[in-house]
């Protein structure tokens, strides 16, 4: 793979490999093993949206990587503003080895991507988040093995995060079952596409608007905040909207005993997910943020130097 824009454009074998290689990282920083795979290698994160979990993870990675990254910050670069996107793409080339973006539009990763020569990875976008949900199907089969044939329920809005979820399920046959009010579900492109990669791996999406329904005999309960970053004017009719979409213990009780919780945070406690449930003996989200580091490093690795690319001592 040349590039990391959406689960959709990588093939079921490349995450495999991601995850294979995430897990030896994770193995090796835990032995205190250096793991310099990208010694020499510079990443530039160019950052529209604040982020504490991919600044911090992409920045560690490539210092454990023997590498460096270069913070970006909107006043730093604006894209599209101050030059344009491909004159932008064709400076950074020159400089570095590869580009992290977190943009709003997807369309702005979509055109790094096509006019640098290096790789571009999408940090996330309004419209996905595939490092998040790469994260977090390898941490799901951390704790459960082959995630093939496991039930996901998705409960709350069908934003950046569940459409990344429809395209991983699709990829790696979970059976997903999203719920979220009506006008508010997943894009109509990105559910077309995870149903033809769903067709090739035997996974089946279900798209409704009962939370109950979806998460009876659920694996893993996944829920995400109700009002994104640039729709913070939206969040008074949001809340109204959501609010029978709360995932708390009554609703936990209706999966099964043993179901995992998770969420990508930041964390709106007491709207989306309660105390109870976030800090519950149910919930791995903090495991999800933990792998986040190891899983980027990863993409990284095999983006920027698939050729070092070796079995851990």
């Amino acid at each position: 793979m040349k590039d990391l824009l959406s689960i959709h454009d990588i093939t079921a074998e490349e995450i495999e490999a991601i995850f294979a290689l995430a897990a030896d990282l994770k193995a090796r920083q835990q032995r205190g093993v250096p793991h310099p795979l990208l010694t020499r290698k510079t990443l530039a994160m160019i950052f529209e949206k604040p982020s504490l979990r991919t600044r911090v993870t992409f920045e560690v990675g490539m210092t454990q990587l023997g590498g460096h990254a270069i913070y970006l910050t909107p006043a730093d670069i604006r894209l599209g503003q101050r030059e344009t996107v491909q004159d932008a793409a064709r400076n950074l080339e020159r400089w570095v080895d590869a580009i992290m973006a977190r943009t709003f539009s997807h369309q702005m990763v979509e055109k790094l991507a096509e006019h640098a020569s290096i790789p571009v990875i999408n940090g996330l976008t309004d419209r996905l988040h595939p490092c998040q949900i790469l994260t977090d199907i390898f941490t799901v089969r951390e704790r459960r093995g082959d995630v093939r044939g496991l039930r996901v329920a998705y409960v709350g809005d069908g934003n950046n995060v569940c459409n990344s979820w429809c395209l991983g399920a699709a990829k790696t046959g979970i059976h997903l079952a999203v719920a979220c009010p009506k006008g508010y579900e997943p894009d109509e492109e990105v559910w077309r596409k995870a149903t033809e990669d769903a067709a090739a791996s035997g996974a089946t999406l279900i798209l409704g608007h009962d939370p109950a329904e979806a998460v009876r005999d659920a694996h893993v309960i996944y829920t995400d905040v109700w009002a994104s970053m640039g729709q913070e004017e939206e969040h008074a009719q949001r809340l109204r909207d959501f609010q029978a979409f709360q995932v708390d213990g009554r609703l936990v009780g209706r999966a099964r005993p043993d179901v995992l919780v998770m969420h990508c945070l930041p964390a709106h406690r007491g709207e989306e997910i309660t105390d109870e449930v976030i800090d519950g003996p149910n919930s791995i989200v903090f495991d999800e943020a933990e792998n986040r580091l190891h899983v980027q490093k990863a993409i990284m690795v095999l983006l920027m130097a698939p050729e070092a690319v070796r079995p851990s001592a």
